[in-house]
């Protein structure tokens, strides 16, 4: 199955994932506590905006994922204190799904959230996912690896997320059924003191 683009979220792993039928000429980078998505040096030219972004930044309060240019919003406001949930609803409501050809959705989570926010319940690391599609915005508290995705899978599902370090993460989501593969971001931790990685491929 082709689900495109996808995030899973946990309250101490998260992952990001790019499958591509379009565009598979990129990679993940990993820049300090930063993982960008772009084009490979031999990828075609495109004017695309959707192509390359921040999939992944690390924050003092959680680690936030997700597919395209509402990453760095996100992170920005849980910088300046803005709980969890707030943090994902108002970038995902400012930046709306992708006006491209089928209406993309925007996925996004933040993993490790310090217990002290008030949008989770969670005694100690908690996790928050979202998704803005043309039809809805959601933004949920999640307890255990949850998935959500651009495609068929496009509301949170639990999901069977077996890694518990950041590369083991990376390789697992990267590995997974889900059709054409072509670059995955792993993390693991808590606020303060996450681990992260980027798998592409063999």
């Amino acid at each position: 199955m082709y689900v495109g683009r996808f995030v899973v979220v946990g309250p101490t792993v998260g992952a990001y994932r790019v499958s591509s039928r379009s565009f598979p000429n990129r990679q993940a980078v990993r820049r300090a506590d930063t993982v960008t998505v772009e084009p490979t040096p031999d990828a075609p030219e495109t004017d695309n905006p959707y192509i390359s972004y921040n999939g992944v930044r690390l924050t003092e309060r959680g680690a936030v994922v997700g597919n395209g240019s509402h990453v760095d919003p996100i992170a920005e406001k849980l910088e300046l204190g803005y709980p969890a949930r707030d943090a994902i609803a108002e970038a995902l409501l400012a930046l709306d799904f992708e006006k491209d050809d089928y209406d993309t959705p925007r996925i996004a989570g933040i993993v490790g959230v310090d217990a002290s926010d008030p949008t989770t319940r969670a005694d100690g690391p908690g996790a928050v996912i979202g998704t803005v599609r043309r039809d809805a915005l959601l933004v949920e508290e999640v307890t255990e690896p949850t998935l959500v995705a651009t495609y068929e899978e496009d509301s949170p599902t639990a999901f069977d997320l077996g890694a518990e370090t950041a590369e083991a993460v990376a390789r697992e989501v990267y590995d997974h059924e889900f059709e054409h593969a072509v670059c995955s971001a792993g993390v693991a931790g808590e606020a303060g003191e996450f681990d992260l990685s980027v798998y592409n491929g063999a």
